[in-house]
């Protein structure tokens, strides 16, 4: 299947969100609480409107839409959030639905954010999918570790760098 490969605007907030939604769920079903999601379904219009003006941002926001114009990836990347990081670009995010992995539709969502620029991410410990689909893009573990804030159940992470 084709899919057109985009930077987002402030107008694709609502599919953005809900994409981002269903893509947790898809991914982090097994790992998360169903009040987890619960929350953060009923967050959906506070979220849309705390997107739009991210969208507007100067950061590649790179959308995927397929053949029926629906949104199935999103990458973001921009500058290390961290007071020392260990490269100046960081991935954000990258989230592929379900029905469009396997194509290497996630390979080219993470080309258009970060290029070949070095880079570094956070993954859950647990996505160990995730860590596999890092490390055949060039990223490796470099013994960082964080836990995400209570919202996220404290979930443990890994930092991933890239040279």
């Amino acid at each position: 299947m084709d899919y057109v490969v985009r930077h987002g605007t402030p107008e694709d907030a609502e599919a953005v969100v809900l994409m981002h939604t269903l893509a947790h769920e898809e991914s982090y079903g097994h790992l998360l609480s169903p009040h987890f999601f619960a929350a953060r379904r009923e967050a959906i219009p506070e979220r849309v409107d705390r997107r739009r003006p991210y969208l507007n941002g100067p950061g590649p926001r790179i959308l995927a839409l397929d053949a029926n114009n629906e949104l199935v990836g999103l990458a973001d990347a921009g500058p290390g959030r961290e007071e020392d990081p260990p490269a100046p670009l960081e991935l954000y995010s990258i989230f592929v639905l379900n029905r469009a992995q396997g194509n290497g539709l996630g390979q080219a969502l993470l080309s258009a954010a970060l290029g070949d620029s070095p880079a570094y991410l956070w993954v859950l410990e647990a996505n160990v999918r995730a860590q596999s689909f890092y490390r055949r893009q060039g990223f490796r573990l470099d013994g960082a570790r964080g836990v995400l804030p209570s919202e996220w159940e404290n979930m443990p992470e890994l930092r991933m760098v890239r040279d």
